[in-house]
């Protein structure tokens, strides 16, 4: 084809590629939920050597409100060389005068403040005794043959059991027989013995400690560590009056470190029925037989049980005394996860560089779904990409993901306290996004900030909506000979897929079927009504059990119970075959042959079936069981890459979904859930419509759906209201792209170390390139402006397409806005052009990647921090000397497209 009129060039376009959003033409203000500061993404703000002052703390904090944040949480931490003159000692009444303005500054922004209660991580400081301090057992073995006598001294003030055993299995306990000189008052007969000797070490201090918090951290499964270590906590608020903070946290259990307490022999027995120390060769010996797993799976149930019980409970009991709810991160600890999240008033979870996994994440949402609890966090951007690389497009996608998981309250990780004066880049930490106003891409932030917003308020109204409640076998778990403690990691998964629930929950996502995860003491706290599983916060159609070896007798009877009242129990496979643990594992196994020998059930094919009470049992496979009781899954999971999550309101349902995988979706998709009226809400655009909607053949309810790869839309369904809204607006390509040609003009408006000259070119390319030298170390905004006429061509509507765009861009065109465009395709739809001298004019923020690069390349020292100062993802020191000059700018090609509405 031939060139139109002089700023134009036809680019032939070989398929018609679908689009939605950005054809919607209503703004859908009346339509989101009310905004709160809950809605709006907060973040993680440490203060480095707590070197705060008044000045700066409001002045950072009206730049937070400014962006569209929600609030911020304090973590003091090490220092910023050269500073130390301004260190503020933790819980200090100057440090407590500092918070006291941080939350009446914050709250007269309309923000909110948490705090840890401590410094770096994990709970721990200086008024942690060597008693309380995290501990690691220690055993020792020695052999004394017949008449022989230990040689070794040992401490009778540090050894908590001394054990003998013999080669004929006899037992000595010599604990009692240690004097005081450390000696043991005892001579072998008949051996040779091996003689077990238990102690505990310290294990962990406080990583990345501010001033004023160094010291060991608590021994988390100690009851009177924690209560010593809040003593701290309550001298210092009683002391300091003025507003306090809305929450305090605690950080994941992965760095304690901790398999041991002073008191663990005697709550072992208390908890498990007999003593450890005739089992000490079984649990610390290399047997691999089931006595060995047996007696692993109670240290195991015994070291979750001290957790669950002594730890946050306690810690969220103090804080609800002072005013604070609690937010908790339960991920890394030995315990069973889901009653640790539940503990708290806002379980929190976190996705880590590119381990995304939103089947591990939802063990805290599973815990706030089955608990009541309306808010779920989640740690946000740790390490999402090498500093000063992640863009705006990575956080969108990785929200998309946390909303998907559950999440419904983020936190960046994060931002720094960093006094104006410490210039640019300014205080950093390490494992950041680097979420501060110091970093280019903050000039766009408020865009992805209002998306969080709007798809947040959403995800807070309401209740959730997930028809199973799967039950974690985590016996299973702990019947293991291998190790000692087993942490429960966000990281790899490995232990959760080498478990039945990962199977059977990702085979149950993929096919879509809505689930949350229960343990066993949140089915016996769950009952029947109608039918249905009622826990404190969820009701259930049905409880799934994955395939499950070992089962509590306990939890057992509570399933066959809520049967007996009319519930459904789905079990994968078979029924439970044992009982764990070893106690009494005669009796116990008898007892559980007796529950199931009452369960007749009948082999109808794929599943086996039995009438119980005023319920039913199943055995077999999951989905053809799920489809016989009539649950129903979501079949938009067949398209590739689509993912969602649903939730109820009054009036219908509120589905998000995002399409993660790489290509368009552009159909009817089918719902689960009945609807008479569908209204389409793009949380990025702030566009909101009535879709277009039909019954298939079953009458079920479809709705017409145009997703490009990495947007998502959300749906608010409603089961009998057909609502009078204006319609959403599809569209269709109906010519092919035409290049915007001729003089840019390109300004450098804001940005640093200096802004480069204005240039002028014909040919789009990175600004690095076409620029001076000071384009190439700069980092910021420059303004791109052309003048183009209209195609010939008619058109309903044009789409203006920014081609490649590093990395974010507000788009002005004849003096409208048309907003901010932060992910590929950079489109918008546009109208009422003129036929003539259409200014267009887009405003591009790139990243600060160049601008970091030109310091280390100058030597300029800008790492100037204590301890793990400042490193790469790859935890080497950080050097972006050798790094590529990143591209920048408008790269294009900019097209404008004709489409016409789609009337579906």
């Amino acid at each position: 084809m031939k060139k139109i009129l002089s700023v134009f060039t036809i680019l032939i376009a070989s398929v018609f590629v679908p689009f939605t959003s950005y054809c919607q033409e209503q703004t859908g203000d009346s339509v989101w939920p009310a905004i709160t500061k809950e809605c709006k993404p907060w973040a993680y703000w440490w203060w480095l050597g707590s070197a705060v002052d008044e000045v700066n703390l409001s002045k950072e904090l009206a730049r937070y409100q400014e962006a569209g944040m929600g609030g911020v949480h304090i973590i003091p931490i090490y220092g910023a060389k050269g500073y130390e003159d301004r260190y503020i000692e933790y819980l200090s009444p100057k440090w407590m005068q500092m918070l006291h303005h941080t939350v009446t500054e914050a709250r007269r922004l309309g923000l909110d403040i948490d705090m840890t209660t401590g410094t770096g991580w994990c709970f721990g400081g200086p008024n942690i005794s060597t008693n309380d301090a995290c501990a690691g057992v220690v055993v020792k073995t020695n052999t004394v043959t017949t008449s022989g006598r230990l040689t070794e001294k040992f401490d009778p003030k540090s050894i908590q059991a001394l054990v003998a055993f013999s080669d004929e299995g006899k037992m000595l306990e010599l604990t009692n027989r240690i004097k005081e000189d450390g000696t043991v008052d005892w001579t072998a007969e008949n051996g040779p013995w091996k003689i077990y000797s238990i102690s505990q070490r310290l294990s962990m201090k406080v990583k990345r400690a501010a001033p004023g918090g160094e010291g060991y951290m608590l021994n988390p499964f100690y009851l009177s560590a924690i209560r010593n270590y809040l003593k701290r906590f309550s001298d210092a608020f009683d002391k300091s009056e003025g507003p306090r903070p809305r929450a305090m946290y605690h950080d994941s259990f992965e760095y304690y470190g901790a398999n041991w307490s002073p008191d663990f022999l005697r709550q072992f027995e208390k908890r498990r029925g007999y003593k450890l120390q005739p089992e000490l060769p079984v649990l610390f010996g290399p047997g691999d037989n089931d006595r060995t797993a047996r007696v692993k799976s109670d240290y195991r149930e015994t070291i979750s049980d001290m957790l669950c019980e002594n730890f946050i409970p306690v810690w969220t009991k103090w804080s609800h005394k002072y005013g604070f709810i609690t937010r908790n991160q339960a991920h890394g600890s030995t315990g069973n996860i889901l009653d640790l999240y539940a503990a708290a008033d806002l379980p929190e979870t976190e996705m880590f560089h590119t381990d995304r996994r939103p089947l591990i994440s939802k063990f805290a949402s599973s815990a706030a779904h089955v608990a009541g609890h309306k808010l779920v966090s989640a740690e946000t951007g740790t390490w999402l990409k090498e500093h000063f690389t992640e863009t705006l497009a990575d956080l969108k996608s990785l929200m998309d993901d946390m909303f998907v998981s559950g999440i419904n309250h983020v936190f960046y990780h994060g931002t720094c306290y960093s006094p104006d004066e410490a210039g640019w880049p300014g205080w950093l930490f390490y494992a950041s996004t680097e979420m501060n106003p110091r970093n280019s891409f903050w000039r766009d932030v408020p865009a992805l900030n209002a998306y969080i917003a709007r798809c947040q308020s959403v995800l807070q109204s309401g209740q959730p909506d997930n028809d199973i409640l799967m039950y974690w076998p985590i016996y299973d778990y702990w019947h293991d000979t291998k190790g000692l403690q087993l942490n429960i990691s966000i990281h790899g998964g490995e232990w959760f897929l080498k478990q039945s629930i990962g199977p059977a929950a990702s085979n149950l996502w993929n096919r879509g079927f809505t689930f949350d995860y229960c343990s066993d003491s949140q089915l016996a706290n769950s009952k029947t009504i109608n039918k249905l599983v009622k826990t404190t916060g969820g009701t259930y159609q049905a409880v799934v059990v994955p395939t499950c070896d070992h089962m509590p007798v306990t939890t057992l009877e509570n399933l066959l119970t809520l049967a007996k009242r009319g519930g459904t129990i789905i079990f994968q496979d078979h029924l439970p075959a044992d009982v764990p643990g070893f106690a009494d594992l005669e009796k116990r196994r008898t007892a559980m042959k007796k529950l199931i020998s009452v369960i007749k059930l009948t082999d109808n094919g794929k599943i086996k079936e039995a009438k119980y009470g005023k319920g039913k049992i199943l055995v077999g496979e999951l989905e053809p069981a799920l489809t016989a009781l009539g649950i129903k899954r979501e079949p938009i999971v067949d398209h590739p890459g689509i993912i969602f999550i649903r939730r109820s309101f009054e009036s219908g349902y509120h589905y998000f979904i995002s399409n993660s995988g790489q290509q368009p979706l552009n159909g009817w998709i089918t719902l689960a859930r009945k609807a008479e009226s569908v209204i389409l809400m793009d949380a990025l655009k702030n566009k909101t419509g009535k879709g277009a909607i039909k019954k298939d053949v079953d009458g079920r309810t479809q709705v017409y759906l145009q997703l490009q790869s990495g947007e998502s839309v959300i749906l608010r369904t409603f089961t009998d209201k057909k609502v009078d809204e204006p319609a959403w607006q599809y569209c269709r390509q109906t010519g092919d792209p035409c290049e915007i040609t001729g003089q840019w003009h390109v300004k450098f408006i804001q940005g640093g170390p200096s802004l480069p000259k204005p240039l002028e070119t014909v040919k789009l390319g990175s600004w690095t390139t076409l620029g001076d030298d000071d384009s190439k170390r700069f980092a910021g905004t420059g303004l791109y402006s052309i003048k183009f006429d209209v195609p010939p061509q008619s058109a309903d509507k044009w789409t203006l397409n920014l081609g490649k765009v590093c990395e974010s861009a507000r788009v002005r065109l004849n003096g409208k806005d048309l907003g901010t465009l932060i992910m590929s395709p950079f489109r918008v739809v546009i109208d009422q052009l003129k036929p003539k001298e259409n200014e267009l004019e887009v405003e591009v923020t790139n990243l600060s990647a160049n601008r970091i690069r030109d310091l280390d390349t100058k030597g300029i020292k800008w790492r100037n921090f204590n301890d793990i100062n400042f490193v790469s993802i790859t935890y080497k020191p950080f050097d972006a000397s050798k790094w590529p000059i990143l591209d920048s700018g408008l790269l294009g090609p900019v097209t404008i497209t004709p489409v016409s509405i789609l009337q579906p």
